[in-house]
C-alpha cells in the first residue's frame, strides 16, 4: 500500500494499492493523458476521468478493479491536479521497480 499526497499543503492523502497500479497499467490510463506542454492541471484529471467513465460504459460487464480504482482513487473527493501529478510519479516509479525486479529475476534464471 501507497500514500499520495493529494493536495499542496499535505493535508490530504489517498492510498494507492499495488492493485490500483495493475489497473492503471492494464488500461494503459497514462498513456497519452498529459499533453505537449507537460502541463498536469484540473482539465487532464477531467480527461482521465472521462476516459474511465468511458470504459466502464462501454464493458459487457463491469471491472471490479477499475470501478474500485475510479472509486477509491480517481473520483476521490481529495484528488486533484496535485495529486494526479503524485501518483503519475508513484506509478513510474512503480513500474520501473517491477521492470529491475523482473530483470533480476531473469538473470537468476
Amino acid at each position: 500500500m501507497y500514500k499520495i499526497q493529494a493536495n499542496q499543503s499535505g493535508t490530504r492523502n489517498i492510498e494507492i494499492s499495488d492493485t490500483h497500479l495493475e489497473t492503471i497499467e492494464k488500461y494503459s490510463l497514462l498513456n497519452n493523458l498529459i499533453d505537449s506542454n507537460g502541463i498536469i492541471d484540473e482539465n487532464v484529471l477531467d480527461k482521465l476521468k472521462l476516459n474511465c467513465r468511458s470504459i466502464l460504459e462501454n464493458q459487457e460487464e463491469v471491472d471490479r478493479q477499475l470501478m474500485d480504482l475510479c472509486l477509491d482513487v480517481i473520483y476521490n473527493n481529495n484528488m486533484k491536479s496535485f495529486g494526479l501529478q503524485n501518483l503519475i510519479s508513484l506509478f513510474i516509479e512503480w513500474k520501473e521497480k517491477r521492470k529491475a525486479i523482473s530483470t533480476e529475476q531473469d538473470s537468476v534464471e
